[in-house]
C-alpha cells in the first residue's frame, strides 16, 4: 500500500522551508535576498515577494498520488494573496502567514493574522493572545488539536501528508499553562516539552487508527539554536559553532528523528549528511513518485539510509543569499567567506556567537577565502577551531576533492530571481480576505516600494 506521509517540522527560518517544499536550494527557488550581504533572509509583514509560481511544491506534486495535505503553523513563505498555501498545492491551512513577532501598533503596523484556508479568523495577540510577560498562550494546543482532526478525518480515506510547523521555540517562545514553569531549562525548555508531548499525542494516534505502520514521520527543525535569544528564549547548539542565521555548524546542524514502525529500525543512529531538501525527495519516493526532471533537485532519497542504514557521499552547500559561504563533503568543510554580523550590529548587542570567539573565523567583516578557503575537519573538530594546515597533505587533498564539486555545482547554477529584496509597507497584512466578517480590516498606508534593510 502507499505510505501515509506525516512530515513534521518546526521553528522559524523560512528559507528552509522553501529548501524542504521545492527540494531545491534557496538561489535556484529564488526565496533569497542579495541585500547588506544577506544580512538576513526571511520574510517580514512588509516584505513583497514570495514562493514563485514556477516553483513545484511537496503538496502540488503530491496530488498526483491522491494524497491530501494541510499546514498546520507558520507558512513564511509570502503573505500576499497569490503566495497563499491553497494556491501551492496545500488543501488546507490553519496557521499564519508570518511568525508571531508584536505585538504591533494597529495603526502603524498590523498584528500579524491567524488563517482558517482562505480567510482570517483572528490576529496574534488579539484573538490568539500571547502574554509576553508570562509566556502563556495556548497555540501549540490549538495547533495539535489541527493536526489531531486532519488525521482522523484522512487517515481511513486518504494518503495525507501532514506539515506541522509549530513556532512556539521562536522568540518570543510560548507554551500553554500546564506546560509553564515545568522545565529546568526556562520557558524555552517548556515550550519544547510541549511541542515534545505533542508529537507524543500525534504518534499516539496514528498508533491508535492502526496507521502507524503505514506513516513516515520526520521531526527536525529549519535551523540551529538562536543563540541570539538564549538561555531563556533560546536553544543550545552544544559543542557547535555560532548559532542560527550563520553557516557555521551551530547555525546550521541540527537534530532529525525519523518514524515508521516496522521500517525504520528503532534506536539506530545515521551519520548521514542529510538536508532538508531531502524531505522533498524522500516524500516523493514514498509515494511512488519522482522528482521533476525540469529543474534541479537538491535533496536526495534518504530511504536507502533510513531503511538499510547505506551512507551516500554528497555535497552540501552552504549559501547567505547568492554567496557561497561554505561547503560540506565528507568530514571536511571549506569556509570561501566567514562572517557572522557587522561590526555595527555586534555592538548593538546582535551576538549570534555569544562567548564564541574564533580568531579568523568568527568575523564582523565579510572575509574572502576563496583562493585559500578554511578547512575544518568536522569528525575531528565539530566546533571548527582549528582549520587544517594550509601546507598539510590534508589540506591539499580536501581541498582538491571540495573545489571540484563547488566547480561543478557553481557551472550548472542558474539562480532565480530573488524574492526577498524589495519592501513596503503597503503590502503588510492591512486587510487580509476574512477581515471584513470580523471587523479586522486596517487601512494601508502609500505603496512606496523600497530596498529591504530589515533587521531581525
Amino acid at each position: 500500500a502507499t505510505p501515509f506521509l506525516s512530515s513534521f517540522c518546526f521553528c522559524h527560518l523560512h528559507i528552509a522551508r522553501a529548501a524542504l517544499l521545492t527540494g531545491r536550494l534557496p538561489i535556484r527557488n529564488g526565496f533569497y535576498t542579495t541585500n547588506a550581504h544577506a544580512r538576513n533572509a526571511y520574510t517580514p509583514q512588509e516584505i513583497v515577494g514570495g514562493i514563485p509560481d514556477s516553483e513545484q511544491l511537496l503538496p502540488e506534486l503530491l496530488k498526483k498520488a491522491g494524497y491530501v495535505s494541510k499546514i498546520v503553523g507558520k507558512w513564511h513563505l509570502g503573505h500576499r494573496p497569490q503566495f497563499h498555501p491553497l494556491k501551492h498545492g496545500f488543501d488546507e491551512w490553519f496557521g499564519s502567514p508570518n511568525c508571531h513577532f508584536g505585538p504591533y501598533d494597529n495603526k502603524a503596523r498590523p498584528n500579524i493574522p491567524v488563517y482558517r484556508d482562505w480567510e482570517m479568523v483572528g490576529r496574534y495577540y488579539e484573538e490568539f493572545p500571547i502574554n509576553l510577560k508570562t509566556g502563556e498562550a495556548n497555540l501549540t494546543q490549538i495547533y495539535l488539536q489541527e493536526a489531531l482532526d486532519f488525521i482522523k478525518r484522512q487517515a481511513r480515506h486518504h494518503p495525507f501528508f501532514l506539515y506541522w510547523a509549530v513556532d512556539a521555540t521562536h522568540a518570543p517562545v510560548y507554551a500553554s499553562k500546564p506546560f509553564l514553569g515545568t522545565s529546568q531549562r526556562g520557558r524555552y525548555g517548556d515550550a519544547v516539552r510541549e511541542i515534545d508531548d505533542s508529537i507524543g499525542k500525534i504518534l499516539e494516534l496514528l498508533q491508535d487508527l492502526h496507521v502507524a505502520d503505514n506513516t513516515f514521520v520526520f521531526f527536525t527543525s529549519d535551523n540551529g539554536a538562536a543563540l541570539i535569544s538564549a538561555p531563556e528564549q533560546g536553544g543550545s547548539n552544544g559543542p557547535f559553532l555560532c548559532g542560527k542565521q550563520t553557516t557555521f555548524e551551530g547555525g546550521m546542524r541540527e537534530p532529525a528523528l525519523a518514524w515508521w514502525p516496522g521500517h525504520v529500525t528503532a534506536g539506530q543512529v545515521s551519520h548521514q549528511l542529510g538536508s532538508i531538501m531531502d524531505l522533498f525527495t524522500t516524500s516523493l519516493a514514498l509515494a511512488g513518485l519522482t522528482p521533476p526532471s525540469d529543474r534541479a533537485i537538491d535533496g536526495l532519497n534518504l530511504l536507502p539510509t533510513l531503511l538499510q542504514g547505506r551512507l551516500m557521499d554528497r555535497p552540501i552547500f552552504y549559501y547567505r543569499g547568492d554567496t557561497l559561504m561554505a561547503a560540506t563533503l565528507g568530514q571536511h568543510k571549506a569556509h570561501f567567506w566567514t562572517w557572522t554580523n557587522s561590526w555595527e550590529n555586534f555592538r548593538q548587542g546582535i551576538d549570534f556567537c555569544p562567548g564564541q570567539n574564533v580568531s579568523g573565523v568568527t568575523t564582523h567583516n565579510l572575509e574572502d577565502h576563496t583562493k585559500l578557503p578554511l578547512i575544518f575537519h568536522l569528525g575531528r573538530d565539530p566546533g571548527e577551531r582549528f582549520p587544517l594546515s594550509f601546507a598539510s597533505a590534508e589540506y591539499q587533498e580536501a581541498l582538491s576533492r571540495i573545489t571540484s564539486v563547488v566547480q561543478q555545482h557553481q557551472e550548472a547554477l542558474v539562480p532565480a530571481q530573488p524574492q526577498l529584496n524589495v519592501c513596503n509597507w503597503a503590502v503588510m497584512n492591512w486587510a487580509p480576505p476574512g477581515c471584513e466578517k470580523l471587523g479586522k480590516c486596517l487601512t494601508p498606508p502609500e505603496s512606496i516600494p523600497k530596498k529591504c534593510l530589515w533587521s531581525h
